[in-house]
């Protein structure tokens, strides 16, 4: 009894195996686009585009920026949520750090600790900015204002000598 169950399990887990489309992100809606991970490994990007009519439309496009550990992943609405983003984001970029309370979100152990997709994300985008995501939580955590002004004192936000965000 036991080996033809097993014997049933295998094959419908082969034949599933063999059915499940790739995730494209030119093929997702919309409103799963943000923050999704094609099968290819490359992350999805909303972007906007304006039709012969002068109306702003969104399209998901498959950016270069490859994700480091997850393929074929969209990403769950809580941890969009928790983690202070929402799923209209247009583009890639750490643009988001200068919006009040996104550290404090990022940082919070709702997102940190349960949204590695994100994370992994952000962690690139403050390290092409000269900042550690590690270092930038940990100062979250003593004072949410210093960690928040530690990193806009770079120059980011004061218009300083800040790197220009790497193009995606």
């Amino acid at each position: 009894m036991h080996s033809s169950a097993l014997l049933l399990f295998l094959a419908c887990s082969l034949f599933l195996n063999g059915t499940i489309a790739e995730l494209i992100c030119e093929d997702l809606p919309t409103e799963l686009c943000a923050f999704s991970i094609a099968s290819s490994g490359k992350r999805c990007v909303l972007e906007t585009t304006i039709d012969e009519a002068s109306n702003k439309k969104y399209t998901c496009k498959t950016s270069q920026v490859l994700a480091d550990k997850l393929s074929g992943y969209i990403e769950n609405d809580q941890c969009v949520a928790s983690c202070g983003l929402g799923r209209e984001s247009v583009g890639i970029s750490s643009d988001a750090f200068l919006k009040p309370g996104f550290a404090a979100s990022l940082c919070s152990p709702e997102c940190y600790e349960n949204c590695p997709n994100i994370v992994d994300l952000y962690y690139n985008l403050a390290a092409g900015e000269g900042v550690l995501l590690p270092e930038l939580c940990s100062k979250q955590r003593r004072s949410s204002l210093r960690g928040v002004f530690g990193f806009l004192g770079n120059g980011y936000a004061a218009g300083g000598d800040a790197p220009a965000p790497a193009p995606f």
